[in-house]
């Protein structure tokens, strides 16, 4: 007994000996902003001052105003690609929402869909655009919902990329707590995410980009790198932690998918992991006169995994809207 009892014992030392080892490799400080922007600001890349917020946009092209949207732990740079094609023929304007990339957190702390959606209809009148094409993927697609649903003038197109939203046929989220990915159920923790706004292990991010895209060995480590960077940037992981707590505050009603009357694409990873196709589906039936375009062998994210294969549907539809 004796021989069992110290076994253990030893056990729960190595034990304990591994969590804090990782927890010491594991801490970093917040990133001051000017440290990040020499690598990740462009020369088309400014701020805007919105409310209390000082948001990072990045300007291309010209032509029709295109705006792009993120979503949860992303930045602007996640439409690297698209951009690049897309302002050969439009104005792109991608944002970094507050909490996210080089913006950082707002004073007010307010990160629900709802303020998000007030922030981009801000941004459409800041920049005096009649109306836009916007395009949003996961939770920026659900803000891309909620502009035009509040405000349809401004909306010209939309294209939802494995987007989020309310339930069409309950009017709750698309996943419940226990379907929920991962990441977002630690987050929920609340000691366990009170902890990792100093305690962030990068190989969590990149666990977390191996679920997000369907084929792994697409991950770039320059893409896992700067995930990681830009929510270490000051003030990014206490936001992160605020916004989910905020996730359902301000949600878009499932009867306000009536009110969507933008031509609009719903585009889909079939091996979403995330949001799963069925939803993209519903919100296919919910929304009048909508196109579905599904991307076999491709994951959540898209516009990242596979650009040249996720832009072309998103370009034959856009040729066909009104210039």
């Amino acid at each position: 007994m004796k021989t069992f009892l110290r076994k253990t014992g030893y056990a729960l030392l190595a034990l304990v000996g591994l969590l804090l080892i990782l927890m010491l490799t594991s801490y970093h400080g917040d990133i001051p902003v000017a440290e990040l922007e020499p690598k990740y600001l462009t020369p088309e890349s400014s701020y805007i001052e919105l409310n209390d917020a000082h948001i990072h946009v990045r300007q291309r092209g010209s032509g029709r105003p295109v705006i792009l949207l993120h979503g949860s732990f992303a930045s602007l740079h996640t439409w690297n690609e698209w951009e690049n094609e897309l302002s050969r023929h439009y104005r792109t304007i991608s944002v970094d929402l507050p909490g996210h990339g080089l913006t950082g957190p707002s004073q007010s702390g307010r990160y629900s869909s709802s303020d998000y959606a007030d922030l981009v209809s801000q941004l459409i009148d800041k920049l005096a655009l009649d109306s836009v094409y916007l395009i949003g993927n996961s939770m920026g697609g659900g803000v891309a919902l909620t502009v035009a649903a509040r405000y349809p003038q401004k909306v010209a197109a939309l294209v939802l990329v494995d987007s989020s939203g309310p339930s069409p046929q309950s009017g709750s989220a698309p996943t419940n707590s226990q379907k929920r990915p991962l990441i977002f159920r630690l987050l929920s923790i609340r000691w366990l995410a009170n902890g990792m706004t100093t305690i962030t292990p990068k190989w969590l991010f990149k666990w977390n980009m191996k679920q997000v895209y369907a084929d792994p060995n697409r991950i770039a480590a320059a893409t896992v790198d700067r995930y990681y960077d830009l929510m270490l940037r000051k003030g990014n992981r206490q936001a992160t932690l605020d916004r989910l707590q905020q996730m359902r505050t301000g949600s878009l009603p499932a009867d306000s998918l009536r009110f969507v009357h933008a031509p609009t694409l719903i585009l889909w990873g079939e091996r979403d992991k995330w949001i799963p196709l069925s939803y993209g589906e519903q919100l296919h039936r919910a929304i009048h006169g909508s196109t579905m375009v599904k991307l076999p062998d491709l994951g959540h994210v898209p516009m990242e995994e596979n650009p040249d294969v996720s832009l072309k549907p998103v370009v034959s539809f856009l040729l066909k809207q009104p210039r």
